[in-house]
């Protein structure tokens, strides 16, 4: 299950511009869709990448595997998995909450954004000063 990075770009920009042109039409309110609706491309994408990354990691249980080196590999792909079920809380929360679903505030629904985008500054950080000692 391996693709190409041409691929994976014109995965990547297929589902953000129907995402795009759902949002605009629900904005616009041409399309009285549920919201839930207007986000299935991200979803789909989502659960492609969530699906490609289960079967790498999956790939560590396989007879013959060299776990030489791999501790740092399995940590970045575990740090990916946990990053994705944020993204995919955070899609459900507001979706709940502009469907009017919940009458939770706001500040919680971004919540797992706020822990997501920490996340990504601590690996970033963390990947500048581990390649500046190297």
């Amino acid at each position: 299950m391996r693709m190409s990075l041409a691929q994976r770009v014109l995965l990547t920009w297929l589902f953000t511009l129907l995402f795009l042109i759902m949002l605009v039409l629900k904005l616009d309110e041409k399309a009285p869709w549920n919201w839930f609706l207007i986000f299935i491309p991200v979803w789909i994408f989502d659960t492609i990448l969530l699906v490609m990354l289960i079967v790498k990691m999956a790939g560590r249980c396989k007879s013959g595997f060299d776990p030489r080196n791999g501790s740092q590999n399995m940590k970045k792909k575990v740090w990916y998995l946990v990053a994705m079920l944020l993204k995919l809380a955070f899609c459900l929360a507001l979706c709940a909450k502009l469907q009017g679903f919940t009458t939770m505030k706001l500040a919680y629904v971004f919540i797992p954004f706020w822990v997501l985008l920490i996340g990504g500054l601590v690996e970033l950080g963390y990947n500048i000063l581990c390649v500046q000692r190297d």
